[in-house]
């Protein structure tokens, strides 16, 4: 049995290193965390506790780290701030100091304080030493970006220097928007489930450029789909990537790259009788099927590879040039070439690889010469993507995933900046009533501070180059984020506090670098204060309607913000025509995830929610027809969508011919072909639909007339 005072102590070393010891629940009852889940999260954090019995030696271990850590190893200072720092000294140290200050540019200024000056913002005494708060105001307005403050200190060395990296940021993120009428509308669609005639059966990057001039043509501003990072062939989720650094080549279309006139190997390849019939399969496949149109591309990759590798030209001193700016790419290269060569997962290989030491002989030379040579195709093929769209005045929306593959790159590499022994998941909703245990490796607060941010700034800058707007999964991880130590339930997760301001300051200035939106995941069961830091920042919320759909009898559809970007679903919803027509409950009734009592009673408040919605659009002269068909109710559900003052207005296209299947079934892996799922008409023809034109025309009739009103009133 616990006492009381054992668990006091463990509370308070959780508190230092930001773990909750409780949440409140959907039902707003306060869930208590147990000792063993607490005890597995801080170890995952680097607290040395094993058991009660090293609790008060692990929080005296903290607090004197903390207290001899003169500065934090980030702090961020807003633009429109007095710039200044809080430094932590044995109150002895009163004589003058001196620091040096290195901009971003390379530009060094020398400072000197003199300690006795200083304003004392706090004290403690730890193990008989008697610290103070004092703060440093730094000179001058820094400019935006990332400064180092190194301190001369009695403790530092080359090796181990006192600094701080200082964030100086704007508080508002940039806004896509500024300079138009603020009233866009645009698409999404899987990039996998578009095809065209020329695809080999699923969709390329370049079909994307084919979908960017349609939608430009149609009067739409943005493109969105889902993540393109690279992924491996057998567990296809784009939300579970190898590396959030690296491209998926899974994408790249063949007949694009410039090797291929000019390699015969190739060229004989594709040309012949089994390859073109292997495209026919492919194409006629219900599903995608991405072992075997990545095994299929792949062949043709190698031998241009090869061609491209075999002698001295003007490509392969651009593919070196590539190679010699990003570094990473042939670091990831040598560890996608080594997995291949283990045929394990990094964690089962010898001790020096599995510790990231990575030399000729370990992989096969051409293996990495294959996968430097695709992320180099698919860096040129996206780029084109983004340059086209632009031209056209079309934004790409891509998407940020919240985790990475637990075997994948990124934590071999990165492993600093990730928490081990732990997933990253959600409490109990009333979708998902045990909890979710998403498989993942939660980013280490602690970690991620000590290095500066370096990864988290990649990953957004890796998206920025090519996006007019980011969509970052999860953005309550800004905050904080649930975490289920291995081998618990995930109802008996604990919930970890991360250093939002700091996100905040690298994604208001990343944005405002690249020209990039921000739109934050905020659904769900989320606290209001994350939604106000969000607005304060200009990160723009999504509002999906079918979560605001209320079955009270003509109780009227709310307003959507206008901060917010507004769609009917997302990917992880049913389709308007699976929730209309109830098809989503039935199928969790054949996953067991709903008894046939609750079932019952779900249908019978969706009939209600039909009625009540249909009545309202009724009423506000939106729906005319009678009776109300589905197709009607959703043309008139987007007309009410798009006369919202929201900022962007996404329409999933394959709600426009009704499609019934879901792309993802939250939950599910292999009970249902998520991430497979192929539209239902191919580009050529789904482009030409009335059910799909005449919407869209409407949509952008009413954006329009919308963004007049606005710009009016803007001018008065």
């Amino acid at each position: 049995m616990n006492t009381a005072s054992e668990t006091r102590a463990l509370h308070e070393l959780a508190r230092m290193y930001g773990v909750q010891t409780s949440y409140y629940d959907m039902t707003r009852t306060r869930r208590w965390t147990s000792v063993e889940a607490l005890l597995v999260v801080l170890r995952s954090m680097g607290a040395p506790v094993e058991t009660l019995r090293d609790v008060p030696s692990a929080l005296r271990q903290r607090q004197q780290a903390q207290w001899q850590q003169p500065l934090e190893p980030v702090t961020v200072a807003w633009e429109s701030r007095a710039h200044s720092i809080e430094v932590r000294l044995p109150a002895a140290a009163d004589a003058s100091f001196a620091a040096h200050l290195t901009l971003e540019t390379g530009e060094q200024q020398s400072l000197t304080w003199r300690g006795a000056d200083l304003p004392v913002m706090g004290a403690a005494e730890v193990e008989g030493t008697r610290y103070v708060i004092k703060r440093l105001t730094l000179p001058g307005r820094l400019p935006w970006g990332y400064h180092r403050l190194t301190l001369d200190a009695p403790r530092a060395t080359p090796e181990n220097p006192v600094e701080s990296l200082i964030m100086v940021a704007p508080r508002r993120a940039y806004s896509f928007l500024e300079g138009s009428n603020g009233a866009a509308w645009g698409v999404f669609l899987p990039l996998y489930a578009l095809y065209t005639q020329r695809s080999w059966g699923s969709g390329a990057l370049s079909d994307l450029e084919t979908l960017a001039a349609w939608v430009s043509q149609s009067g739409g501003s943005v493109m969105a789909t889902l993540p393109l990072l690279a992924t491996f062939p057998e567990e296809p989720s784009p939300y579970s990537p190898i590396s959030r650094l690296m491209w998926n080549e899974f994408y790249l279309d063949l007949s694009r790259v410039a090797e291929l006139p000019e390699c015969l190997p190739a060229q004989t390849t594709v040309q012949s009788r089994a390859f073109r019939r292997e495209i026919e399969i492919l194409r006629e496949l219900p599903l995608v099927d991405y072992g075997r149109g990545m095994s299929f591309k792949r062949r043709v990759l190698e031998q241009l590879a090869q061609c491209c590798f075999a002698e001295a030209s003007d490509r392969l001193e651009a593919l070196m040039s590539f190679a010699k700016a990003h570094p990473v790419v042939e670091d990831y290269a040598s560890f996608r070439a080594t997995c291949e060569k283990q045929g394990v997962p990094w964690q089962s290989w010898p001790d020096l690889l599995r510790d990231g030491v990575l030399k000729e002989g370990d992989y096969n030379e051409e293996a990495k010469r294959y996968h430097l040579y695709v992320q180099w195709l698919a860096q040129e093929q996206i780029g084109a993507v983004h340059q086209n769209a632009q031209e056209k005045g079309v934004s790409l929306y891509l998407d940020l995933p919240l985790g990475v593959h637990p075997d994948g790159y990124d934590v071999w590499r990165y492993r600093s900046v990730f928490a081990r022994d732990v997933s990253g998941g959600a409490p109990p909703d009333n979708f998902f009533v045990k909890g979710q245990d998403w498989g993942f490796p939660p980013l280490h607060p602690d970690g991620l501070r000590q290095q500066g941010h370096r990864y988290y700034i990649d990953c957004l800058r890796h998206q920025m180059r090519h996006a007019g707007v980011l969509r970052i999964d999860h953005a309550m991880s800004f905050h904080r984020l649930f975490w289920v130590p291995q081998g618990f339930e995930a109802t008996e997760g604990v919930y970890v506090r991360y250093p939002a301001q700091e996100f905040y300051a690298i994604l208001c200035l990343e944005s405002h670098r690249h020209k990039c939106c921000i739109v934050g995941e905020n659904l769900g069961t989320v606290p209001s204060y994350i939604h106000r830091a969000l607005r304060q920042h200009d990160i723009h919320g999504m509002h999906v309607m079918q979560f605001a759909l209320n079955p009270q009898a003509r109780c009227g559809l709310c307003t959507v913000p206008a901060d917010y970007v507004a769609s009917l679903n997302t990917h992880d919803t049913p389709t308007f025509a699976g929730f209309w027509t109830g098809l989503d409950i039935e199928d969790r009734v054949r996953l067991g995830l709903l008894d046939n009592a609750s079932a019952r009673r779900e249908m019978g408040c969706r009939c209600a929610t039909r009625e009540a919605v249909t009545a309202f659009l009724r009423d506000a002269g939106f729906l005319t027809c009678l009776p109300a068909d589905p197709k009607a109710v959703l043309q008139a559900l987007l007309a009410f969508l798009s006369s919202n003052p929201t900022k962007l207005v996404l329409i999933n296209l394959e709600d426009l011919w009704l499609e019934s299947a879901p792309q993802n079934v939250p939950g599910t892996t292999t009970e249902r072909p998520n991430w497979q799922q192929k539209c239902d008409y191919a580009f050529e023809t789904f482009s030409r639909l009335p059910e799909v034109t005449e919407v869209l025309r409407q949509v952008n009739r009413i954006r329009k007339e919308k963004g007049r009103i606005r710009h009016a009133r803007k001018r008065g």
